[in-house]
């Protein structure tokens, strides 16, 4: 059978969004990249997390508007050792494109 099953994950990956962030302050060289990573695992988003050459961090993150949202709380506060001052973000539609949250 399966068919509900399949048309409700469906319905509920069509409710997903992206979320595009940027956060400033000293957030490279203080393992945030990598404390993003197990954020986004733990509230079930996927997408990246990278470096920028003007000392900043991006993610595009995809998920649940919550699930996004409790990111986006986490990136203002950051991870042990880093100090952010800003977090510029946007909201997009949802594209589908990632299957797991990486390091870029």
């Amino acid at each position: 059978m399966g068919g509900e099953d399949e048309i409700q994950q469906r319905g509920s990956k069509s409710m997903d969004e992206r979320l595009r962030a940027t956060v400033h302050g000293r957030v490279q060289g203080v393992s945030f990249r990598f404390n993003t990573v197990l954020k986004a695992n733990e509230v079930g988003a996927r997408g990246w997390v990278r470096n920028r050459a003007d000392g900043s961090v991006e993610v595009v993150a995809e998920g649940t508007r919550p699930a996004l949202e409790r990111l986006l709380a986490w990136l203002h506060q950051g991870s042990l050792g880093s100090r952010v001052t800003e977090v510029e973000s946007s909201w997009w539609a949802a594209t589908g494109e990632f299957e797991s949250f990486d390091v870029r």
